[in-house]
């Protein structure tokens, strides 16, 4: 059992909007179909990923790169963004089978998105495997057989078969109960109330508890991304950050932070520069 991590993008987003994520969480299916690895938890975050899977580590290390490797493509093609994610680290720990290890492993993946302050249970992230465990309510969508093979292609943006018994949900994505061990991470659990035990006690879930109020930024990345260009046309009639002056660009970070309770690290990946240079013409008088 492995933990696998991409590193956490510091200059810009996997996923910049809605169908980016959607188009993800399509990869990690398709992946899934044509690797020997099994998925048993997993969350796509803005600038990262995580994965909890069961295999060799050489699977896990050639299914995190075949998923790179696809949405990166798609990336390219969409924004014009050379070698995306090529520089992208990943890391692979492996997780021991005792001392409760995968339950916790599973749990710190699943509460990302809660820690973040996206939402407040991981069931309620639809980019990911929380709302497929201790389900009460059967996943239901349209069976991959009842598609014709051009109706497919146009759905998954790729001509790689999948079993026709998946289903894909009313937004467009492959659910994920169709792939990941759902039975396996319930068994691990045995009861719903234990699962929700582990996810209370993750770090995850004291990281969020200790920041505070104010410790996690308030709204989501896409949120800031699509208000950026706003924002920068209205102060200085250019959509362009990058446009900017340094005076214009400390203002607009200024403005940013105040309407949506953002922090540095989160207004460095919107606008794509590092965090030092964030830091810097934030601070700067």
């Amino acid at each position: 059992m492995w933990l696998v991590t991409t590193e956490h993008l510091e200059e810009g987003l996997w996923f910049r909007e809605e169908p980016d994520f959607k188009v993800g969480m399509n990869y990690v299916a398709l992946v899934a179909a044509n690797s020997p690895v099994e998925i048993l938890a997993f969350i796509l975050m803005s600038n990262h990923v995580h994965f909890v899977l069961l295999g060799t580590e050489q699977e896990a290390k050639a299914f995190i790169n075949e998923l790179k490797r696809r949405y990166a493509q798609y990336f390219r093609k969409k924004y014009g963004f050379a070698k995306f994610l090529k520089n992208n680290k990943v890391d692979i720990k492996p997780i021991p089978f005792d001392d409760e290890a995968p339950e916790r492993a599973i749990a710190y993946v699943l509460m990302n998105c809660v820690a973040a302050n996206i939402c407040s249970h991981p069931s309620q992230y639809a980019w990911g495997s929380g709302n497929s465990v201790f389900s009460a309510i059967s996943p239901k969508g349209t069976r991959v057989d009842s598609l014709s093979k051009r109706e497919l292609i146009r759905r998954m943006k790729s001509r790689a078969d999948l079993p026709g018994s998946w289903l894909i949900g009313e937004g467009g994505n492959i659910l994920p109960s169709s792939y990941v061990k759902v039975d396996y991470v319930e068994k691990l659990y045995r009861t719903p109330s234990r699962l929700d035990y582990f996810l209370r006690t993750s770090s995850k879930a004291r990281k969020r508890l200790e920041s505070g109020p104010d410790g996690q930024p308030s709204f989501k990345d896409q949120t800031i991304l699509v208000a950026l260009p706003e924002l920068c046309r209205a102060l200085y009639g250019t959509p362009s950050f990058e446009a900017l002056d340094h005076e214009q660009k400390k203002e607009v970070l200024r403005q940013l932070r105040f309407r949506f309770s953002s922090n540095v690290f989160q207004l460095a990946r919107v606008v794509g520069v590092s965090y030092e240079e964030a830091a810097r013409l934030m601070d700067s008088q």
